[in-house]
């Protein structure tokens, strides 16, 4: 979930999108982060580094770190609050690959109907705001099943 700080280092975290320079101090993360998550039983990898930065890891490396805002990145766990803002989809918080991609498939067509949509309305000056996302039920409904699939995200 993104809190609306882009350095808050408190909010929750989502693994899905990095941007990262390549240098010493990202490089010692990423060692550390692998070596932690490849002993730490029962907890994924997201977990771990919500851990390490909760652990203090940031200011140990020196690292500058910054969270994206869900409104140019939406996901399944918090969909952006401005349509026309958007520029990628992360198909988080679903349980199984059958989820995300049933929740993707309606993605595609609510980008579809968006661009219909804004297509008719430009000239009006209509905000992207008013357009809805449609809900994310594969994903919401694959945690009150157990999961056979392997693969949790």
């Amino acid at each position: 979930m993104f809190f609306g700080d882009p350095w808050n280092v408190s909010q929750l975290i989502n693994t899905g999108f990095y941007y990262i320079r390549s240098n010493n101090k990202t490089i010692a993360l990423f060692d550390r982060w692998y070596t932690s998550k490849d002993n730490a039983t029962g907890l994924k990898e997201q977990d771990v580094l919500l851990n390490l930065i909760r652990g203090g890891i940031v200011d140990e490396l020196g690292l500058r770190v910054r969270f994206l805002d869900t409104l140019y990145f939406s996901g399944f766990c918090q969909d952006s609050k401005d349509f026309g803002q958007v520029s990628t989809v992360h198909a988080n918080c679903c349980r199984s690959i059958v989820a995300k991609v049933k929740d993707l498939k309606a993605v595609l067509g609510d980008w579809k109907r968006f661009k219909k949509f804004m297509s008719h309305k430009r000239s009006s000056g209509t905000s992207t705001r008013s357009f809805q996302w449609a809900g994310h039920f594969g994903c919401l409904n694959s945690w009150a099943v157990p999961n056979n699939s392997g693969s949790n995200s």
